[in-house]
């Protein structure tokens, strides 16, 4: 088995009822059958609260008022105080950590929706660097070449030479071609696409490489803010499975500080954003660091998953539209803060964004099918 995992994985560590929010509260939490075993046998008072409390049928723990029946009110675990953290469920145990497995590959993570995670992630000032273990070589067309066409899109997306946007754009470019080749069973093709766009990388000339279709849509600091594009994805937004109430002051608050006046408000909006905070201010450097930590973590997650359903473009696409929302929320933040903000602002809003999407299937599904309708099937 080899086991990949980025560089700053091993450094988490839980800062439990320090937390600015719980893991614990806002969403199902699901109970393996080796932990309901050992539950369903404690004994002791305490064992009977613990069976008491466990939905059986779900094979989840029952929740008041959206929170674990275990979470108190220091926001610690009264199941870990009582029986130690042997006792936690593999779902309490392993979270922010987060795996995905293929045939002969264990892939690691963190996940973006706890708020120490989030911190860890967006500090992170040098290139990501991706850990190995156990190697075997993995004979698999298509994982093999998903994983050399992943490499390349590292390459570009952490290639600091180059303005984010540009590498954005050339890895949107990179995997809708990618998917061209799925669709029309040209699979061979891909290898000298990859080097293609590795020759021009090399010298200096991935301008041209996305030239051929994403000229129109420009590549610079504004073409990642479309008033009717923006107004259409708020809305799939709030047709997803809400997991916390205070999301919605976050669609909201969208709702009201950017799109209720017209395109030309928004516009400048955006234009004094990026002149006080973002691309165009003095904080470019760090901005653009936050934006590639962004597009690393949900290429890194995700991208490689597209073995399973040929959606090569949708994993791309998912990462750009939740770097898309990640700075809309955040020039929300900034005018309800009164033009200012801070990096616990970027975590948070970060760390918020992924809670609703990335733990529910159905949310993930559903804007994943979406985007693929509408950001690959149209063109």
């Amino acid at each position: 088995m080899r086991y990949v995992k980025p560089h700053f994985y091993d450094s988490f560590v839980c800062t439990a009822g320090d937390c600015p929010d719980t893991c614990c509260a806002g969403w199902q939490i699901m109970i393996d059958e080796e932990s309901l075993e050992r539950y369903e046998n404690e004994p002791g008072e305490f064992g009977k609260i613990l069976r008491n409390s466990i939905d059986w049928e779900e094979e989840c723990f029952y929740q008041n008022n959206r929170r674990c029946a275990f979470l108190n009110d220091e926001n610690l675990c009264d199941l870990y105080k009582a029986l130690g953290p042997d006792a936690l469920c593999d779902t309490c145990r392993m979270y922010p950590r987060h795996t995905e497995e293929y045939e002969g590959l264990r892939e690691l993570s963190l996940s973006l929706s706890c708020p120490k995670a989030a911190k860890i992630i967006l500090s992170c000032k040098e290139p990501v660097r991706f850990l190995e273990d156990d190697f075997e070589e993995f004979d698999f067309m298509m994982f093999s070449q998903l994983e050399d066409t992943r490499d390349v899109l590292f390459a570009v997306l952490q290639d600091r030479s180059l303005p984010l946007t540009l590498r954005i754009s050339v890895s949107e470019q990179l995997t809708e071609s990618y998917q061209n080749c799925i669709e029309e069973g040209r699979q061979f093709d891909i290898d000298d696409l990859l080097r293609e766009c590795e020759r021009h990388q090399k010298e200096g000339s991935l301008s041209e490489f996305i030239s051929k279709h994403l000229s129109e849509k420009g590549a610079d600091a504004a073409s990642l803010h479309q008033w009717n594009r923006q107004k259409k994805e708020l809305q799939v937004l709030r047709g997803l499975e809400r997991l916390r109430p205070e999301w919605n002051q976050i669609l909201d608050g969208a709702e009201k500080w950017l799109y209720q006046e017209n395109e030309e408000t928004y516009k400048n909006i955006c234009k004094e954003f990026h002149q006080m905070y973002g691309a165009l201010s003095n904080y470019k450097e760090e901005w653009e660091n936050v934006g590639e930590q962004l597009m690393m973590f949900f290429v890194y997650t995700y991208f490689c998953g597209a073995v399973y359903d040929d959606m090569v473009c949708s994993k791309m696409e998912m990462a750009l539209f939740s770097i898309r929302w990640v700075q809309e929320f955040l020039i929300v933040r900034w005018l309800e803060n009164g033009k200012t903000l801070s990096m616990k602002d970027v975590e948070e809003i970060s760390w918020r964004y992924a809670r609703e999407v990335e733990h529910s299937d159905n949310n993930l599904n559903t804007l994943e099918d979406w985007l693929f309708e509408n950001y690959y099937l149209i063109h």
